[in-house]
């Protein structure tokens, strides 16, 4: 007959491998419950719909159960500062914009969370270029010409912008031209494309899906796409690069994300099915329509490249002096 200090000295030995083979049965089940992506935009919005086609899809491919969390306010904030908080287990996934990560990180100092160090990246959902647009009868035909009228009329130099995320693009236009603009605040980018073509403004740097429609339709003229690439929605306007100013090279992404912490196999397993859904054909037609990118970096080449935007904005920010409230 085993003696009891004999008995208890087995279990004492078991119990580590009991302890070890628990985390590792739930990252091989993984998912076995919902599965939360958190939108810190409306529904409705851009990258909402992002969200929404790849989710569906991979819910399609996986049968995993998800969830749409709509968690709005303080420009995407109040989603990531939640998100960071959640066990990180996989069931918390972030979907996280330009404006609440690398540039909420450049330009609010007290910021609860940092894009790279409380997140890990997933998959680039899709990226999209700026479109710098003005009125059609506007005496500048290009960006050169519309630098040219600016510093020789700096009395006439304004421009829409609705978030910081515009303004820093914007203010990036004017350090590397040297043209003077003062900013004209509006509640959005569909606001800021109707005050160039009231005459408000002289010009604004819009997202594409409320700058294309007014462009195609003669509302308005746009002088070039940010970046070194055309726009295939409006392939006729040129790139800032092809304009002479590369370095106007604001892009807007969506993403995935987890808190830091998320164990290794999982968040290989949700790269892989997140990335199989992005490659899906619908999918991407779906999100070309929307005049963006779709796809790009994911993992570590994905938060290389975010760390090298928030120094990018930090120092648009330096330089412009600009202040947010936040």
């Amino acid at each position: 007959m085993i003696s009891l200090r004999r008995a208890v000295a087995c279990i004492l030995a078991l119990t580590p491998i009991v302890l070890a083979g628990g985390p590792a049965r739930a990252q091989a089940d993984f998912p076995n419950r919902a599965i939360h992506f958190v939108v810190g935009f409306a529904a409705g919005g851009g990258n909402d719909i992002f969200a929404r086609l790849v989710v569906q899809k991979f819910q399609e491919n996986t049968g995993a159960t998800t969830v749409i969390d709509n968690k709005v306010g303080a420009g995407g904030r109040i989603a990531a500062e939640f998100a960071s908080r959640q066990p990180p287990d996989g069931y918390t996934v972030l979907v996280g914009a330009s404006g609440q990560m690398p540039i909420a990180s450049a330009i609010y100092p007290k910021l609860t969370y940092h894009p790279t160090k409380s997140f890990i990246a997933l998959n680039m959902i899709a990226s999209f270029p700026l479109v710098l647009v003005v009125a059609p009868d506007s005496p500048a035909k290009s960006v050169k010409e519309l630098v040219a009228f600016a510093k020789a009329h700096p009395e006439k130099s304004n421009y829409g912008t609705s978030s910081p995320s515009f303004t820093i693009a914007s203010e990036l236009l004017k350090l590397k031209t040297g043209m003077p603009a003062v900013a004209i605040p509006y509640k959005g980018t569909n606001e800021s494309n109707l005050s160039v073509m009231a005459g408000q403004t002289l010009f604004t740097i819009s997202d594409g899906p409320p700058a294309i429609p007014l462009v195609k339709g003669g509302k308005t003229l746009a002088l070039a796409v940010t970046g070194s690439e055309r726009s295939p929605e409006i392939p006729d306007i040129m790139s800032m690069a092809e304009a002479g100013y590369p370095e106007v090279d604001t892009q807007f992404w969506s993403g995935f994300f987890v808190p830091t912490g998320t164990p290794a196999p999982i968040v290989a397993k949700l790269t892989a099915e997140l990335g199989k859904a992005l490659a899906d054909a619908g999918v991407q037609a779906s999100l070309r329509k929307m005049a963006v990118v779709p796809g790009g970096p994911t993992g570590e080449a994905f938060q290389k490249r975010i760390d090298a935007e928030i120094k990018t904005y930090s120092d648009v920010v330096t330089a412009a002096k600009l202040t947010f409230e936040q």
